[in-house]
């Protein structure tokens, strides 16, 4: 198979979809590599490296895809991409295209084949989430904790404490990777942690396990529970992740209202759609507002500017699949004009695509 790598053009992207190792193995299984020029610079991979491994430079983002049988990208396709896309062409990469309208109808109008990263799933989890979604927990509480400053509109409070004063309040919606990374470190910090699911066999596993210290406690999630929680949160991490769907909202505006003015909402799960109401994309560039007197930060790639461990946690785990690992399919969002996720055909009100694959 011919594969190409284009450079990440969305705002503040560095990370690239595969290491010069990763396109040595591929070559070594038969496979053509193009890579584009200086596509690995950002995560520090030379040209020289990928043609060292057998790869070949593209010199232009249009060359990678007209050369390439599948394209394989870190974040989703953005506007100045999607007339580079051929029928029957392979697309992976993440997409989180239940929030996304105009990327999915992009997609279909291609009559491409288009695997999300996030979608593939092996015995319940989803084994390409995980890297990114470890990574993302823990930056969420390192830029939640940063921006309490009260020079950015935050409350001004170190979550830690000290000697003869208080720890902050972390409360974490979700119970899978991204959560349980943002409350390692939390409570590494010395942070009072809450972690809410509406999963109480997710809860039993985290209170059963010698993963957490006792700053670490579980609470079901309920709109009750969320209510009283939320006015007492310093930092509110959200890592909710449904297959393929769109995030439910379960932080609305009122319940916003009613937070501490100066506290902190980390929306990890913004790609999907978000948990929140008041919560919009933001930009490495532009990465915070204040709505309600909360300081919000939502930035969509807020991995791209840790690009040395991302692209590395992602190439581990992607490597398997690209070689026609046979659980490749199970990540299957649309076939050649059709959408084969049921979620992301209802999230959208686009069931007329719908089209089951066998």
């Amino acid at each position: 198979m011919i594969i190409g790598v284009p450079k990440e053009i969305k705002e503040s992207e560095y990370r690239v979809s595969l290491t010069p190792g990763g396109a040595y193995e591929l070559v070594g299984s038969g496979n053509e590599v193009f890579i584009q020029n200086s596509a690995g610079l950002g995560s520090e991979y030379s040209n020289q490296e990928y043609t060292d491994a057998g790869a070949k430079i593209c010199s232009t983002i249009e060359e990678v895809y007209e050369s390439s049988e599948m394209i394989i990208k870190v974040k989703e396709p953005i506007e100045k991409e999607y007339p580079l896309i051929k029928k029957d062409q392979i697309i992976f990469t993440y997409l989180h295209l239940s929030s996304n309208k105009k990327l999915t109808q992009a997609l279909i109008d291609s009559e491409s084949v288009c695997i999300a990263y996030e979608t593939i799933e092996k015995d319940g989890h989803f084994p390409l989430l995980a890297p990114m979604s470890e990574i993302a927990g823990r930056v969420a509480t390192i830029v939640g904790t940063y921006y309490l400053g009260i020079n950015f509109g935050g409350e001004g409070l170190l979550v830690s404490g000290l000697s003869g004063v208080l720890p902050g309040y972390v409360l974490i919606l979700g119970a899978g990777v991204a959560a349980k990374s943002a409350a390692k470190i939390a409570a590494g910090l010395g942070a009072k942690v809450t972690i809410m699911s509406p999963f109480i066999s997710e809860l039993r596993e985290i209170e059963m396990g010698s993963y957490f210290d006792s700053n670490v406690s579980t609470l079901i999630m309920s709109e009750h529970n969320i209510l009283k929680e939320v006015k007492k949160t310093d930092l509110l991490i959200s890592a909710v992740y449904v297959r393929g769907a769109r995030t439910p909202i379960l932080i609305r505006r009122d319940m916003v209202k009613k937070m501490k003015k100066g506290s902190v909402i980390v929306e990890v799960d913004i790609d999907q759609g978000s948990s929140i109401e008041t919560a919009r994309p933001t930009t490495h560039k532009d990465p915070v507002y204040i709505e309600e007197g909360v300081l919000h930060y939502c930035v969509t790639n807020m991995l791209g500017i840790f690009p040395k461990t991302s692209t590395i946690a992602l190439t581990n785990l992607t490597l398997p699949y690209i070689k026609r690992d046979k659980e490749l399919l199970s990540g299957l969002n649309i076939y050649k004009g059709k959408i084969t996720c049921k979620k992301v055909a209802e999230d959208l009100s686009m069931e007329k695509y719908y089209m089951e694959y066998k």
